[in-house]
């Protein structure tokens, strides 16, 4: 291939991983600027349960609730970190809000469906429910890493949520209410909105771009899908880290990557699967900007808890299930064979007799 050739595939795959994640960072950021000014220190902890356990199953399904895709809600859950939601639920919402989006959701069907209902069920319900387990089992973990380790050590400073009082829930919520803040005017609030905007697209376009190039570098090869189908092919089990990584290579948005996954006619339902769960969450781009929150330590249990997480159970579906690879056979279209005519009279056809030999009247 030619360095020309190369260059234009670079600036192409670049543009359009840039270019389809831009709008979503922008509707994050905008989002994360009206939670930073509108809502109430005290909300979330009226809002969510005492125990961790259930308000972890709560903030991984937040994204039901909040739909954002991968590159938006980074932003969103910083600022939920700084009014006061537990770090552990933070964590569930971030990994399981991409795949619970209901605008995920629906592009999975139509990506699936076409291939037979029962394949499109299958990968719908098990997307969402690996997400959803693998998005919880992480934020418990990172719950008891709380207790162990302490916010310092897992969250930059500006990540980091006021210090609660004594006398907090454990959590990390206060209880004592809050003095009352003077009403501001409209002027004043959009002014907030919009610089706290326009800080976390800045802060966060940073680490997009480079993720964005260094995914555009190593796509530069055009072979590169066609070579992870061909090696994974012979084996299944094969299959899931190798869609594993390239979903982590390509930075794919979650509105889009099921498409893709379509497109494998020859890989397991397993292997889709990896495929689909793991990009979401982890991806080139994705680990750049988790630096803007996270310190080195929290970063590698979650890669960890997600990696082994996704592998364990995708493999489970290929042990468990029946093989689901593509796409139900199309009806043969090719013409049907002539038939001997049939005699026209309205009596019934008779069975040919067996002695062929005409006989002697």
């Amino acid at each position: 291939m030619e360095f020309s050739e190369i260059l234009q595939n670079f600036v192409l795959n670049f543009l359009s991983i840039v270019w389809e994640a831009l709008p979503f960072i922008i509707v994050g950021a905008v989002i994360a600027g009206i939670l930073e000014e509108l809502l109430p220190q005290q909300a979330l902890s009226k809002l969510l349960p005492r125990h961790f356990l259930p308000a972890v199953l709560i903030g991984g399904a937040l994204g039901l609730i909040f739909p954002m895709c991968e590159c938006g809600i980074v932003v969103v859950m910083r600022r939920l970190l700084k009014k006061g939601l537990p770090l552990s639920c933070c964590i569930a919402y971030m990994l399981a809000g991409p795949i619970l989006n209901p605008i995920v959701l629906g592009s999975t069907a139509v990506a699936f469906f076409p291939h037979g209902q029962d394949i499109g069920w299958a990968v719908l319900l098990l997307r969402a429910g690996i997400g959803y387990l693998v998005a919880c089992v992480t934020g418990l973990v990172v719950h008891y890493l709380v207790g162990k380790w302490g916010m310092k050590e897992m969250l930059t400073p500006t990540a980091l949520p006021p210090a609660p009082p004594k006398g907090g829930l454990s959590l990390g919520m206060a209880d004592a209410p809050a003095a009352p803040e003077p009403k501001k005017p409209f002027r004043e609030r959009l002014s907030n909105i919009s610089a706290t905007a326009l800080n976390d697209f800045i802060d966060i376009t940073v680490f997009l771009i480079i993720g964005s190039l260094l995914s555009a570098l190593v796509k530069s090869d055009p072979n590169l899908i066609n070579n992870v189908e061909a090696m994974s092919r012979q084996n299944p089990i094969l299959a899931v880290p190798l869609l594993m990584g390239l979903a982590f290579v390509l930075c794919l948005c979650s509105e889009a990557d099921a498409f893709l996954a379509a497109s494998f006619k020859s890989m397991s339902l397993s292997a889709k699967l990896a495929f689909l769960v793991y990009g979401p969450m982890l991806d080139i781009k994705l680990l750049l900007m988790y630096t803007r929150v996270f310190r080195p330590k929290l970063i590698g249990v979650i890669v960890a808890c997600v990696a082994v997480q996704v592998f364990i159970y995708s493999v489970a579906v290929h042990y468990i299930l029946p093989p689901m690879t593509g796409p139900v056979p199309a009806p043969s279209l090719a013409p049907a064979e002539p038939q001997s005519p049939t005699p026209t009279t309205g009596t019934p056809p008779t069975t040919a007799p067996t002695n062929t030999q005409p006989t002697n009247k």
